[in-house]
């Protein structure tokens, strides 16, 4: 009888949502495949855009995984985690990203059917974490390297690359222009880290084809003062002071205090702000500097000064422009105009201010350092062009990490096939439950030339099996055949050029297996209610209560 009277134990607060168990687990899973259900349809060559249009009123149109995720604003706790590993492999490759998420979905609904039949889950987070080394091995065994070529070889080789991936963007059907750009770009920069050292300006009208490379740096047209037409447009070798400070005619000192005993003396302090100003412009014309730029505003004062010299002057350079300026012309940003020595000067073989559309630039172009590039970027809505930028900016991290890896694989589905015809070999020499489960994830592994086949519009079933079949021949010879496109059918697709980063694949499937694994381990969600609507519910409770409380005292003395 007492055992029946102990009181029930509280542990968590009042509004707390707790699920778990088999049907938690499923949940999630089924959330993650309906993340997946989102993107699917972009991947590949023929593969659709999705138009997000948010709560601002911005209107985004993409193909690339990462920022479709990003825009989704996915609220399922377990599915965000898709959206991490996409953002993950965007930072870090660049590219593959709607791959990532699709991976990833395809092995949980791989695993779905087994948690449903009572499989403990850590289980099969063994068999997956087993199956992804061994895949990885694979992938090392099978890559090709494109090390110890000659420069144009190599150029030719990293277009290929830079073409696979812009053949599923926006832009594809200018891929071998934008491609060729794109390497010349990554190779200006050299083995230089800073990817904002490659510049991409938007300036809309004309067609793509109207694009180009500034092998340098250029910037658009900043704001400028009276007397700016008639400074020179044009320099050849110039030489180029960069600086951090304001050459404008104002009171050196905010707020200072000067007390007059004659109102002559007034005309002394005017002239002294005067020759600040000219003293600081003195040593900038003294310097034999052709072309001023500053981060702050050069005034009209300073403008008309540097225009009568044949000098050409911009102010409020925004310090990434100034910063790849400095790369790339060798000079040095001065916060001071004193001692202005040669050695910190930089210098370009051309500078000249040119017409871009509605808009003027200014180009540096043929600079020693060269560790930078522009790439200028035409179309006509917008949107394209922010899509475009997208597109050019995954096909400029891929180029870096084939450049950095300089191992490729086969594309179009191929690589993925082969692995998973290893895999299942694999399962073979294995006894007990995990044999099943690495079967499932070389299965997992088929989605992505089923997901090319069905973007297309092809019969996937017949060309898997084509591949299938191809891809078992004993010989090997069938290992880089993957889903043609253009026809169809298979074709080899190391011989079609369509290569990608092996890196990009590793990635791929680390982060993929790595998201499966965790959200196999969850067995349970806890949702913790508000803090701060709690306690304002618990406040309003008790204000209820002594307010109520109060009334009736009050109220008996009242007339009904």
């Amino acid at each position: 009888m007492s055992s029946m009277m102990q009181p029930q134990i509280i542990l968590l607060k009042e509004g707390t949502d707790t699920s778990q168990g088999k049907a938690q687990l499923v949940s999630n899973i089924n959330a993650c495949t309906a993340v997946a259900d989102v993107v699917r349809t972009t991947l590949g060559p023929r593969g659709m855009d999705k138009l997000i249009h948010d709560d601002k009123g911005s209107v985004t149109i993409s193909n690339d995984g990462a920022t479709i995720m990003k825009l989704l604003d996915i609220v399922h706790p377990a599915a965000k985690i898709l959206v991490d590993i996409a953002k993950s492999q965007d930072s870090e490759v660049g590219d593959g990203t709607t791959t990532v998420v699709l991976l990833a979905a395809e092995f949980l609904r791989e695993a779905k059917p087994f948690i449903e039949d009572g499989v403990h889950s850590q289980n099969l987070i063994k068999s997956y974490r087993a199956a992804s080394t061994l895949a990885i091995e694979k992938i090392k065994d099978l890559a090709t390297s494109i090390e110890g070529k000659s420069l144009e070889e190599k150029k030719s080789l990293l277009a290929k690359c830079a073409a696979t991936t812009l053949s599923s963007k926006l832009i594809g059907g200018e891929k071998e222009f934008f491609a060729s750009m794109v390497v010349d770009a990554v190779i200006a920069i050299g083995y230089d880290d800073r990817l904002n050292m490659i510049g991409i300006k938007k300036v809309p009208g004309g067609t793509m084809r109207d694009s180009f490379l500034v092998n340098g740096v250029a910037f658009k047209k900043t704001f400028s003062y009276a007397g700016f037409e008639q400074q020179p447009k044009k320099f050849l070798n110039p030489k180029i002071l960069l600086l951090n400070i304001e050459l404008e005619l104002k009171s050196e000192k905010e707020n200072a205090e000067i007390r007059l005993s004659d109102p002559s003396q007034y005309q002394s302090i005017v002239d002294a702000e005067w020759n600040i100003i000219y003293d600081k412009l003195d040593k900038c014309v003294n310097s034999g500097a052709k072309v001023v730029l500053s981060r702050l505003a050069i005034g009209d004062l300073a403008t008309q000064y540097f225009a009568d010299r044949d000098i050409f002057c911009a102010g409020r350079v925004t310090e990434e422009d100034l910063k790849r300026v400095a790369a790339a012309t060798g000079g040095t940003v001065q916060t001071s105009v004193n001692n202005v020595i040669d050695e910190v000067l930089g210098t370009c073989e051309v500078f000249e201010e040119k017409q871009v559309g509605n808009e003027r630039f200014n180009l540096f172009s043929g600079c020693p350092s060269g560790q930078t590039a522009t790439i200028v970027l035409r179309g006509g809505a917008d949107q394209f062009i922010e899509e475009a930028e997208r597109s050019l900016h995954d096909a400029i991290m891929i180029v870096r990490r084939a450049l950095k890896n300089s191992t490729v694989v086969a594309g179009g589905g191929a690589i993925d096939m082969e692995i998973s015809r290893y895999l299942r070999q694999h399962a073979r020499t294995i006894a007990g439950k995990s044999q099943l489960f690495i079967n499932s994830y070389a299965k997992a592994l088929e989605v992505i030339p089923r997901q090319l086949c069905d973007n297309a519009g092809f019969d996937a079933t017949d060309v898997l099996n084509k591949l299938r079949q191809k891809h078992a021949l004993p010989s090997g010879e069938g290992a880089p055949y993957g889903v043609d496109i253009a026809t169809g059918g298979i074709a080899d697709s190391f011989a079609n050029f369509v290569w990608e980063p092996a890196v990009v694949k590793i990635n791929a499937i680390n982060a993929a297996t790595e998201a499966a694994c965790l959200i196999l381990s969850v067995d349970e969600t806890v949702k913790n209610p508000k803090s701060e609507s709690a306690q304002g519910d618990a406040a309003a409770s008790a204000m209820g209560g002594r307010g109520r409380g109060g009334f009736r005292g009050r109220g008996r003395g009242m007339r009904r």
